[in-house]
């Protein structure tokens, strides 16, 4: 289970951190248009924000392939903790199942030993 929510932990990181290129992305979009609005056009200021943009997408698609090995993973996880709880649950029955045994040889020898002490309250009875 702890693994299971570490890689939880792991995928909502990033997540986080798409989210965070996304609005990145998105200032240097406004950024980029307005260097590239009317009047004088500063060409190495769109340079940069293009270059800057290559970069956020290449990270953002990094973080894609990374949250797809997460997810692989999670559902790794997910199997094993579902195949764990299943084999919880057979060892639990058994135990169960052996307790209840026990508890019925414990009343057999029980009542044997009753019936054994009632003989022999009847046998003394019937001797004078």
């Amino acid at each position: 289970r702890a693994e299971l929510a570490q890689a939880y932990r792991a995928d909502e990181i990033m997540n986080q951190q798409q989210e965070e290129l996304s609005r990145q992305r998105a200032e240097l979009i406004a950024t980029r248009r307005g260097a590239a609005g009317p009047g004088a056009v500063d060409i190495d200021r769109l340079i940069q924000t293009q270059r800057y943009d290559l970069l956020l997408k290449t990270h953002s698609e990094q973080i894609d392939r990374q949250r797809e090995a997460v997810a692989q993973e999670i559902e790794r996880r997910r199997e094993t903790l579902v195949h764990a709880n299943r084999q919880t649950r057979i060892l639990e029955n058994r135990c169960e199942k052996q307790l209840q045994r026990h508890r019925e040889d414990e009343n057999r020898r029980e009542i044997k030993v009753l019936d054994e002490v009632a003989v022999m309250r009847a046998s003394r009875r019937e001797t004078p």
